[in-house]
C-alpha cells in the first residue's frame, strides 16, 4: 500500500477563519491523500468534530466565536469518558514564537505546535508523529477491550460472569422502569448438585455444568437475553421484555431439556436435574428503581421453592 493509499484511512479537520491560509493547509494534506474537512471558526469545527470523529485536527489558535485553546479544550472534554471514540491528535498553528504560548497550548489539549507559514515537510514530520500515535493508541485500545472482555467471560463455562451481570442486571431495572416494559431474571440450579459432585468427581461436574451453558447460550435470545454463571452451581438469565408467566413458559422448555441432556465421559453418560427460580416485575416510571439485591434475594427464593417442589418457582413482584 502506498503513503496516499493508507493517508486516506485518516481524517483530518482544518480549522482556519483566513481563508486563504486554510486552503493552503488543506490542499498540502490532500495532496498526500488525507481525507480532509474544512471549518471556518472553532465553534464550526467542534460541531463537525461531535459528528465525524476525526483522527487529526490542525487549527489555527486566533479565530473568532471559539479560539484554537477552546476547541482544543472542548475536544478534550468531549472525549475524557468516551474511551472507544479513539484519539483525536491536535496540530495548534499560529503566528506566536513563545515558551508561554506554547504551554498554553499543550495544557488546552494540543499534541503538536507548528508556527505560521506553514512548510509542507514540516507538517509532514508532525502528521507522521500523529499517525503513529493514533496507531499505537488503537492497539492499546483494543488491547484493554479485550482484557476487559475477557475479565466479564467466566473462563470454564464461557458465558458471562457473575461481575458482567452485577453491572448489566441494574442497567436492564432501570430500563424496564424508564419505558415501562417487563424484566425477568431466571436463576437455574441443579437438584442434589454434591450428591453429583460427590459420586462422578469434579470432571464430570464442569462437563455438566460447561454442557449446561452451552445449552442456555443456544436457547436464549440473541443479543436480547444475558446468560451469566452466577455461583459455582448456578446460572442466570436475564430476560429483557418478558413477563414472569412468559419466563416459566421459557424455563418449562429449558428445563426439559436440561434434563433430556446427557453428558457423556469415556463410556458412562450422565444425566441431570434442573431446577428454577424466576422473579420478575413490570417497570413503572413512578416507582423507584428494583434494586440487584433484591431481585437476586427473591430469585433464591423462588429456586427453593422449585427444590422443595420440585417444580418452577416463580414470583412476580409489584
Amino acid at each position: 500500500m502506498n503513503d496516499n493509499a493508507k493517508n486516506a484511512n485518516y481524517s483530518v479537520l482544518v480549522v482556519d477563519d483566513n481563508v486563504l491560509l486554510r486552503n493552503i493547509v488543506a490542499d498540502m494534506l490532500r495532496n498526500l491523500g488525507f481525507n480532509v474537512t474544512e471549518a471556518e471558526d472553532g465553534h464550526q469545527a467542534f460541531k463537525l468534530f461531535q459528528a465525524n470523529r476525526f483522527h487529526i485536527i490542525v487549527t489555527d489558535w486566533v479565530m473568532p466565536i471559539m479560539t484554537g485553546l477552546e476547541l482544543c479544550q472542548a475536544v478534550r472534554a468531549d472525549t475524557a469518558h468516551l474511551a472507544s471514540a479513539g484519539y483525536t491528535y491536535i496540530i495548534m498553528l499560529t503566528s506566536q514564537d513563545s515558551k508561554n504560548d506554547t504551554i498554553a497550548g499543550l495544557e488546552a489539549g494540543a499534541d503538536e505546535y507548528l508556527i505560521k507559514p506553514v512548510h509542507k515537510p514540516e507538517l509532514q514530520a508532525r502528521i507522521r508523529t500523529a499517525m503513529r500515535i493514533i496507531d499505537l493508541e488503537a492497539i492499546r485500545q483494543a488491547h484493554y477491550e479485550q482484557v476487559e472482555a475477557a475479565s466479564l467471560v467466566d473462563v470454564l463455562t464461557g458465558v458471562h460472569n457473575r461481575k458482567f451481570m452485577e453491572e448489566r442486571l441494574p442497567l436492564e431495572i432501570k430500563r424496564a422502569n424508564r419505558y415501562q416494559r417487563p424484566l425477568s431474571v431466571m436463576l437455574i440450579g441443579f437438584n442434589e448438585i454434591d450428591a453429583f459432585r460427590k459420586e462422578h468427581g469434579i470432571f464430570a461436574t464442569e462437563k455438566m455444568l460447561q454442557a449446561t451453558a452451552a445449552l442456555l447460550k443456544e436457547s436464549v435470545r440473541q443479543e436480547v437475553d444475558w446468560v451469566a454463571r452466577w455461583n459455582e452451581y448456578q446460572f442466570l438469565v436475564l430476560l429483557p421484555e418478558t413477563e414472569v408467566s412468559d419466563a416459566s413458559t421459557v424455563a418449562k422448555r429449558l428445563k426439559l431439556r436440561l434434563n433430556q441432556q446427557e453428558v457423556v465421559i469415556g463410556e458412562q453418560g450422565y444425566k441431570f436435574s434442573a431446577l428454577f427460580g424466576i422473579v420478575g416485575f413490570i417497570g413503572n416510571q413512578g416507582k423507584k428503581d428494583v434494586s440487584i439485591e433484591m431481585m437476586l434475594e427473591y430469585a433464591q427464593k423462588a429456586l427453593k421453592k422449585a427444590d422443595a417442589e420440585s417444580q418452577i418457582g416463580g414470583i412476580k413482584l409489584s
